[in-house]
């Protein structure tokens, strides 16, 4: 017996029956196909970006690398909540994927920076309301790892491996296109008007911190703001330099900010981001060439751009003593040229902080508060809010380093 939809993807009924014992109501065989069709029956009918192909040509408005299609989104299991989404932002770790810098199976659901409200909880979730809004978190902490014992120093191995499968923290996906797996970007997938997400992936925020302000806080803040305060650690009256001023680099701007009493120098070849740093408070900014020229350093450097070249130029601003943070994802072949007896003469140091060396579920209510008593205004590095079909042309913009963050706002 043959199934009359998509019978070449059709099981055979009576093999079907024979290697999983199950039955229908009446006793009657039952095919694979149709418990899959069930399946996409009971999923709730979502909109999102799905990224086809990796490595697709520039202009991304015209190659249209993401297409908006219509999903299907499974139901919460054990451990899980449903989001609707309400914002997302476009950050550089997404344009890594869609340029291939980043390889990542596809087709997969993209967007890891993104707020919204809680709308169904799964078995054993007993911590956060229906209805409370939360932030998205793309490095979930699984608690048993020896990542996980390094205090945010060290991602967690069992989140990693999830994000690079493209699957939740638990295992396996919620997505579908027409019965097809689609694969889920970091733990979150919040290019989208709803997600399933692991618990350990969301941080609950009040309902008074903003849709655009909380999906900030969820990668920008907390990379940037790690960045200073978990992997820098200025002491009194430490300097703190930025190189790349787009949202990480904001951030980190804005983090060195809210300490008080020291300089806070802003680095980037573009004027207008050197304008919006100026505006922030930063109480210098140069262009990398002006660095390096007038001999300008700090004791503590944060490197935010991603590149060879700025990584470079960070370590050599950083002062006799000082430490280099680099939190940019450059492609995998970059590489550097520095000097290791500069490092040793001048008792330099070089740390790596991915995700800002965050714990999210310590460092985000940390965030939420300096936003609310002025001192972290985050929603001033949003530079501009767009559709979710304008997505293409958002990260050209992005590609272009014209934008500091674009969000994605949902109706």
């Amino acid at each position: 017996m043959r199934c009359a939809r998509w019978p070449e993807y059709c099981c055979n009924a009576l093999s079907g029956l024979l290697s999983s014992g199950r039955t229908g109501g009446n006793g009657t065989s039952r095919h694979r196909c149709e418990d899959s069709f069930d399946r996409e029956e009971r999923a709730l009918k979502i909109r999102g970006a799905v990224l086809e192909e990796i490595g697709r040509t520039r202009p991304f408005a015209q190659s249209q690398p993401m297409s908006i299609s219509d999903l299907e989104l499974d139901d919460p299991g054990p451990g899980e909540i449903l989001v609707r989404i309400e914002a997302a932002g476009l950050c550089h770790s997404d344009l890594s994927v869609v340029d291939g810098n980043r390889v990542r199976p596809v087709p997969m659901l993209l967007g890891h920076e993104s707020a919204g409200v809680v709308e169904r909880i799964g078995d054993g979730v007993d911590d956060v309301t229906v209805g409370g809004r939360v932030v998205m978190t793309f490095l979930p902490r699984c608690g048993d790892c020896a990542g996980c014992a390094t205090d945010g120093m060290v991602p967690c191995a069992t989140g990693t491996a999830a994000n690079n499968a493209g699957t939740l923290l638990g295992g396996g996906s919620r997505l579908q296109r027409s019965g097809a797996t689609i694969n889920h970007n970091l733990g979150v997938s919040g290019f989208a008007t709803h997600a399933v997400v692991d618990r350990r992936s969301v941080v609950p925020v009040g309902d008074d911190v903003p849709p655009e302000v909380a999906a900030v806080l969820g990668c920008a803040v907390l990379t940037g703001g790690g960045a200073v305060l978990n992997a820098g650690r200025p002491g009194p009256g430490d300097a703190v330099m930025v190189l790349g001023l787009g949202g990480v680099g904001m951030a980190a701007i804005l983090a060195a900010l809210s300490l008080g009493g020291r300089e806070v120098i802003g680095v980037d070849p573009v004027s207008e981001k050197l304008a919006v740093a100026r505006d922030l408070g930063a109480t210098a900014v140069y262009t990398p060439d002006e660095i390096v020229s007038l001999g300008v350093r700090a004791p503590i450097v944060i490197e935010a751009a991603g590149n060879a070249r700025a990584f470079e130029t960070a370590v050599s601003a950083t002062a006799a003593g000082g430490k280099t943070i680099t939190v940019g994802l450059p492609s995998p072949d970059a590489r550097s040229s520095i000097s290791p007896l500069t490092l040793v003469a001048e008792a330099r140091t070089i740390i790596g902080s991915y995700l800002g060396s965050a714990v999210p579920a310590r460092d985000i209510p940390i965030y939420e508060d300096l936003w609310r008593r002025g001192k972290l205004p985050v929603e001033k590095l949003i530079s501009s809010t767009i559709s979710l079909e304008d997505i293409n042309q958002g990260m050209d913009e992005l590609a272009d380093g014209k934008a500091i963050r674009q969000v994605i706002m949902f109706d």
